[in-house]
């Protein structure tokens, strides 16, 4: 009996043993079974979206934060104030033909607060944001080599075209311009940033120290390059300068216009509330962006408002 009993209790044990190897083998051989050249789940995750499966089958997610996002609404027609040098983006946003055709893609349209319509581009991510501001009568691409290396460095840029310059609408309105760099401000917020630096060259710097102390984000510096202390018959950026006290380089050439730029923008520098400010006397002869595209030092002087942006953030 006992005997019977002991052959029981081993023929079981030889049975589960038996149940144990079995289950290993099969488990085994579903980990390799599945071929090289298939992704695994840690691929797919890390696969862009539209290497893996057409996008329309896939539930949408939040664009990543290496790209800018949207323009806020879509293309609107309207009469552009160059309509020779306008052309559109592959979705169909005017934008400057000086522009390459590989950022054209980054063209959007903003609308400021009295109903202007103006090309922008969108350059770049994160949570530092600078304004790119063009002087009157050049167009968006003359800050385009600064804003594209910035963006390439970390950046969130934001270059508008004024109103009745380029793809942006024509208007002869042109006493508002400061809310145009307001509207590129606010497009800057609505991107992600939480701090902002604040650049422009001739009027268009004239209107980032207006229109930047509006806004409600921390100022983190100034670049002005040959901008007046006021532009036209209703801008005057003396009161307001003097509430930035961030970081400040202000450069002009003492051959521009006689001699008048200069005297404008000393104004500005001795009204700047900012600890930290700089005068930088360019000989060039040369006014705003030409003073580093096209003067004898221009590399040089390039170079220098570039760490100057960067060192602002740090």
């Amino acid at each position: 009996m006992n005997r019977n009993r002991f052959s029981s209790r081993s023929a079981g044990l030889r049975a589960l043993t038996i149940l144990f190897l079995v289950a290993a083998l099969v488990s085994a051989v579903g980990c390799t079974s599945q071929s090289d050249d298939e992704p695994d789940q840690q691929a797919i995750s890390t696969t862009p979206i539209s290497s893996v499966q057409p996008t329309d089958t896939i539930k949408q997610e939040t664009p990543p934060t290496d790209a800018p996002q949207a323009p806020e609404f879509p293309p609107v027609p309207y009469e552009s104030a160059w309509p020779d040098r306008t052309v559109l983006s592959d979705k169909g946003y005017p934008v400057n033909s000086c522009v390459p055709e590989e950022l054209r893609s980054h063209a959007a349209t903003l609308k400021t607060s009295d109903g202007m319509y103006l090309s922008a581009l969108v350059l770049g991510s994160g949570t530092d944001g600078i304004l790119l501001a063009h002087e009157q009568g050049y167009s968006i691409c003359s800050f385009l080599d600064m804003g594209t290396e910035l963006a390439e460095q970390g950046y969130l840029v934001v270059l508008p075209e004024y109103r009745a310059h380029g793809a942006s609408q024509q208007t002869d309105n042109t006493d508002s311009i400061d809310l145009d760099a307001e509207a590129a401000l606010n497009e800057l917020e609505r991107q992600g940033a939480e701090r902002v630096f604040l650049a422009g060259a001739s009027c268009g710097g004239t209107t980032a120290i207006i229109s930047g102390v509006r806004q409600q984000l921390p100022i983190q510096g100034l670049l002005i390059l040959s901008s007046p202390a006021q532009c036209g018959p209703t801008l005057d950026a003396i009161p307001s300068v003097k509430q930035i006290s961030a970081p400040s380089l202000f450069v002009v050439s003492p051959g521009d216009m006689l001699g008048a730029v200069e005297k404008q923008v000393r104004q500005l520098y001795e009204a700047s509330g900012a600890e930290q400010k700089e005068l930088v006397i360019d000989e060039s002869g040369f006014h705003g962006t030409d003073m580093y595209k096209r003067g004898e030092n221009g590399d040089e002087l390039r170079t220098r408002i570039v760490d100057f942006i960067k060192a602002a953030f740090q």
